[in-house]
């Protein structure tokens, strides 16, 4: 449980596609469950009346909160070698690499927890509140993964066991579909009794199991049959990876003799507790039929640059009504970062667009070539933030500040007040006019150049899971001691 807490200072946030509302001087209050119990201006009577008894903690001049971050797909054992291994083509990548590191981590607990452990304080120091992992086949190693996401954090954690019977690699695969959908049930189970026989104060129940079938190359027809038959039963949310690369739509088609997206169709595996990775060959139609499914996509714009030889439909995808949320791919995509995520994603749309002009210009027609593609810095800000939460069906209100939403935040400095001085790489060179507030302008110069020199703190559900020493005056100590309880 969280201790209640109390901020002034100025917010952040988007609540829908394309919009962002700067909300300066305001006050929340959480409760002792960390869900947000007021929000207004610190000017309102009601906000007058809480302060009045009880000192906030100020978020000075130069300061804001923001959302936390969600990653829709991260594979944690390969975390391991995040950053080698490029060059190669997706299918050959998973011999030599993937299968290699997750099978490593499989047969040793002790070099699994150091891995883990770690990956776990990089998302955190990097902003990110919600993680869906990738996990390995082997149920030992992921109810670790599991228990490390609530102690070392706690983070928003959905664990995937790995689902594979069917490999290259014939020392890593399950031995039958049977033994597979066993693993795969008892897997959930397991994870789900384990969380709740935790106690409260080391764990604030925030992990969840995952079906996890790896994709279609690894899984037979019967197996995936039987996950979304577990999915229906148990109510159990789904991940994969559908339609990714060239090279691996072209075995399913010759294997399966279908496309990716009509095999999860056929086993009940496209729901509205999916999300699918990448997605990048499916066809403005497909997204249709996948945006009926209620499924979600996790775009991961700087794998699919390695990977895919196709950019995601991300435009075609939001217009059709797909919920959409940002993934890391650790290790297909090399940075950990979700502001990396979110400027891949502005980028790779920007060239879209400009591919989508140049064929008009040389084609002097309007015909066929629709509305523009490119996304803006605050449209790829509402994917990390309220489009993950809705993505992955978070609770009400996750990704923005308003009462009765979890207080999932991150306290960002860019100015420091010390000095007058951008924090970290930002420089602002006019900042003499009287008075100060914080500008859109502002904004979009950290989401352009910040990095976690700017992350003061994060906290998930009210609780306090990092916290950046900053020199600071014995007022100001005790303000922070008593504003936020247990991160000190």
């Amino acid at each position: 449980m969280s201790t209640s807490q109390l901020f002034r200072g100025d917010f952040v946030h988007t609540r829908s596609l394309g919009s962002i509302e700067i909300l300066r001087d305001y006050l929340l209050r959480t409760n002792e469950h960390g869900y947000i119990d007021h929000f207004a201006p610190a000017s309102s009577p009601e906000s007058q009346s809480i302060s009045a008894v009880r000192h906030p903690m100020p978020i000075p001049t130069g300061s804001f909160m923001v959302p936390t971050f969600c990653d829709l797909h991260l594979h944690a054992p390969q975390f391991m070698y995040q950053g080698t291994g490029l060059h190669l083509e997706l299918m050959k990548w998973l011999d030599e690499y993937a299968f290699k590191a997750e099978e490593k981590l499989d047969g040793d607990l002790t070099l699994a927890e150091k891995v883990y452990k770690r990956l776990i304080q990089r998302l955190i120091i990097n902003g990110t509140g919600t993680v869906m992992l990738f996990g390995t086949i082997k149920t030992e190693t992921n109810l670790l993964l599991a228990r490390l996401t609530q102690t070392e954090g706690p983070i928003r954690a959905f664990v995937g066991k790995l689902s594979m019977d069917i490999s290259s690699r014939p020392t890593y695969v399950e031995a039958s579909t049977e033994e597979s959908l066993a693993a795969a049930q008892d897997f959930c189970d397991r994870c789900t009794d384990m969380i709740r026989s935790m106690p409260p104060e080391h764990c604030m129940h925030l992990v969840e199991p995952v079906l996890t079938p790896r994709f279609v190359p690894t899984c037979s027809p019967a197996l995936l049959s039987g996950l979304g038959s577990i999915s229906q039963q148990k109510y159990v949310r789904i991940q994969s990876h559908m339609a990714e690369a060239h090279d691996q739509v072209q075995h399913v088609r010759e294997e399966r003799g279908e496309e990716d997206m009509n095999v999860f169709l056929h086993s009940n595996l496209l729901t509205s507790r999916t999300v699918q990775a990448h997605c990048t060959f499916l066809s403005p139609e497909d997204l249709h039929r996948l945006a009926a499914t209620g499924a979600a996509v996790a775009h991961c714009p700087l794998s699919n640059a390695y990977f895919s030889a196709e950019p995601f439909r991300l435009r075609e995808a939001l217009d059709a009504g797909v919920r959409v949320g940002l993934g890391t791919d650790i290790a297909g995509g090399y940075s950990i970062d979700i502001m990396d995520a979110m400027r891949h994603a502005v980028t790779v749309s920007r060239m879209r667009e400009g591919a989508r002009i140049r064929a008009k210009e040389r084609d002097q027609t309007e015909e066929g070539y629709g509305k523009p593609l490119s996304i803006d810095w605050k449209e790829a800000l509402y994917l990390a933030t309220r489009g993950g939460a809705l993505a992955l069906g978070l609770p009400d209100g996750c990704g923005t500040f308003v009462v009765g939403a979890p207080f999932d935040a991150q306290w960002i400095e860019i100015i420091d007040k010390r000095n007058g001085e951008g924090v970290g790489g930002l420089d602002f060179f006019e900042l003499e006019r009287k008075p100060w507030e914080l500008t859109l302008d502002m904004v979009e110069k950290w989401w352009s150049l910040g990095s976690t020199e700017n992350r003061v703190g994060v906290w998930v559900k009210g609780k306090a899971i990092y916290w950046q020493v900053r020199d600071a005056g014995p007022d100001e100590k005790s303000a922070s001691s008593s504003a936020t309880g247990e991160m000190n």
